[in-house]
């Protein structure tokens, strides 16, 4: 059976995003973009994690996840669950409160479309919240720069995994080309 890879996006973003399209025409140009997903995933939390669930279920052989920002969120959810091997890049390790400012009207960066993220959908990140996590199953990739999480809450929880810690850059991590290698390793293509 062959790996999969489960993209996971972040809030306001779509599978338009740029790391997820590197990683569709890398796996394109390696004969293996039968076995890259991207779904676009709902603004609602229990909604976006169902609709990966659905995916995961599926799909024959091996899955790997990688999440960007609360994709990382959602893939460490995903990963305890499942027993899964996850690629986490600048993750929304503390969501629902950093969320919290975000509560209101919202604009999708892609497609552009309006959406309403309200305290319900806070309380649903709060529930998906994983208490403990296994340190061997991730892959963490930061950089200090970011501007809209910490990454110093990352090194912290995600403690004992395998951390990529990169000065400077911001929340996109712009560095991600340069370690398109080590994540398709990981995830084990």
């Amino acid at each position: 059976m062959s790996a999969n890879i489960l993209y996971l996006h972040g809030f306001r973003s779509s599978p338009a995003s740029w790391k997820s399209i590197l990683l569709a025409e890398t796996l394109r140009a390696r004969g293996r973009d039968g076995h890259y997903f991207c779904p676009a995933l709902s603004y609602v939390p229990f909604e976006a994690i169902a609709h990966a669930e659905i995916i995961i279920k599926r799909l024959k052989g091996d899955v790997a996840l990688v999440g960007s920002s609360l994709g990382g969120y959602y893939a460490t959810y995903l990963a305890e669950k499942y027993n899964l091997k996850a690629v986490l890049i600048n993750p929304a390790v503390k969501a629902p409160s950093l969320l919290t400012n975000w509560v209101g009207t919202q604009i999708n960066l892609h497609t552009r479309e309006n959406f309403e993220f309200t305290y319900e959908h806070i309380e649903q990140l709060k529930r998906l919240d994983v208490a403990t996590i296994t340190p061997e199953r991730y892959l963490v990739l930061l950089e200090t720069g970011d501007q809209i999480v910490d990454y110093r809450d990352a090194v912290a929880r995600y403690a004992g995994s395998r951390q990529i810690v990169v000065q400077g850059g911001e929340h996109l991590f712009l560095s991600f080309p340069e370690y398109v290698p080590q994540v398709l390793e990981f995830c084990g293509m």
